[in-house]
């Protein structure tokens, strides 16, 4: 493990005072029971440090436009106390009655991208609340990390996604869970020509075979593929044991664990 350097690139981060609840929720609207982890920097620390896992992309989501301030700041102070150990993305709203305001903010905060979460924040991706952020992420040139996938909903599924890539090409996009939360195949296939999309494996592995979870990534291709956890949900160290028992070559693994990550964030 220590060949490589391991960046997992999708973790949520929350203040101790609200942790248990903010991951209670979580489980709740996924129906899955999360490891014994509540969402604490503390424990994310921990746990990378007995892992082998160097750096962490953390962020956490809005549920309403007055709440984005003060999370993007509390993920900055987070990153500023933890520099070695963070990378930073903010949130945004689409409800946000001046979302360039808040990209400017998010910017001067020096958090690097941006998280949506179109399920559980309520838009569909391709609402037009929501043309004024690729608008704007695509001009300061902010990544999105973003939800994808749900097959009990119609927000985040590839027919939206789609025709966002289609007009905004300059724009970059991480589609969490393979580009499709329960539809990881279905997504694969209708989403891995997109040339400004990249895709993360966390909350996959648990429910693939490991040959679809290779298919899947040889699909995309270890370009476009980045390691993460969406801590607090699963283990880091029994996603990187999944990910290393697929019979990748070094050369994939390296991209994906960090080379993709960061050309993406230093772009």
């Amino acid at each position: 493990m220590k060949k490589f350097n391991i960046i997992d690139s999708h973790c949520h981060i929350y203040p101790e005072k609200i942790a248990q609840k903010a991951t209670d929720s979580t489980d709740k609207f996924y129906g899955v029971t999360h490891a014994p982890f509540h969402g604490t920097t503390k424990e994310l620390i921990e746990q990378s440090e007995n892992s082998g896992v160097s750096k962490m992309l953390v962020q956490s989501v809005a549920t309403t436009e007055k709440q984005v301030s003060s999370i993007n700041h509390f993920i900055a102070d987070e990153v500023n106390k933890y520099p070695d150990k963070f990378i930073g993305f903010g949130t945004l709203h689409p409800n946000s009655d001046d979302l360039e305001r808040d990209v400017k903010e998010l910017i001067s905060l020096n958090l690097k991208g941006v998280k949506l979460h179109p399920d559980i924040q309520n838009f569909k991706i391709d609402d037009y609340r929501c043309l004024k952020i690729y608008e704007l992420c695509e001009k300061y040139h902010l990544p999105i990390l973003m939800h994808t996938g749900d097959d009990r909903y119609d927000n985040s599924n590839p027919n939206r996604l789609l025709p966002v890539m289609e007009i905004y090409t300059d724009l970059t996009v991480i589609g969490a869970h393979f580009g499709g939360y329960s539809i990881w195949e279905e997504a694969s296939e209708k989403l891995c020509k997109l040339p400004n999309l990249y895709v993360d494996t966390c909350s996959a592995f648990f429910a693939l075979e490991k040959e679809t979870a290779l298919k899947i990534i040889r699909r995309y291709g270890a370009d476009k593929v980045i390691f993460a956890t969406d801590y607090p949900m699963w283990r880091q160290k029994d996603e990187l044991d999944y990910i290393l028992s697929l019979g990748l070559t070094d050369e994939e693994l390296e991209k994906i664990f960090s080379t993709n990550i960061l050309k993406i964030i230093e772009n």
